[in-house]
């Protein structure tokens, strides 16, 4: 059963897509910038922005059933090299015990105000 997940982004309708889709063991998360939607509001540090999108992230996972242990491989795209520096101890808060394979790299991202997006692929073995 294919199941899909909304963070209630306005991107989501207007551009086709989910925020993540569960299916069978596998749950993927669409990549996600660090725009916080509680707040309605992209803060400037890019730290910052690498919380807000690992929370969506773990709230995405959650709501298919799923939890950042589950993460089995994790993308981070950041638009300057410079700002590597700054993420480190927030992926290591998420992820410095769960350890997915992962891949950084440098990109241009769909703004200016944009400085990290992050997808992830989340795996739940039933133990089969």
């Amino acid at each position: 059963m294919r199941q899909l997940i909304s963070s209630g982004s306005p991107f989501e309708k207007t551009m086709g897509y989910s925020r993540a889709v569960a299916q069978g063991p596998f749950c993927f998360v669409s990549g996600t910038t660090g725009y916080d939607y509680k707040k309605m509001e992209m803060p400037d540090a890019v730290a910052q922005q690498a919380e807000n999108a690992l929370n969506t992230i773990e709230g995405a996972l959650e709501q298919a059933g799923f939890s950042l242990a589950d993460v089995v491989r994790a993308n981070y795209y950041i638009a300057d090299a410079a700002d590597a520096d700054a993420i480190i101890p927030v992926l290591g808060k998420f992820f410095g015990e769960i350890r997915p394979a992962a891949t950084l790299l440098v990109t241009k991202l769909m703004k200016p105000e944009m400085k990290i997006e992050i997808d992830v692929t989340a795996f739940k073995n039933s133990g089969a």
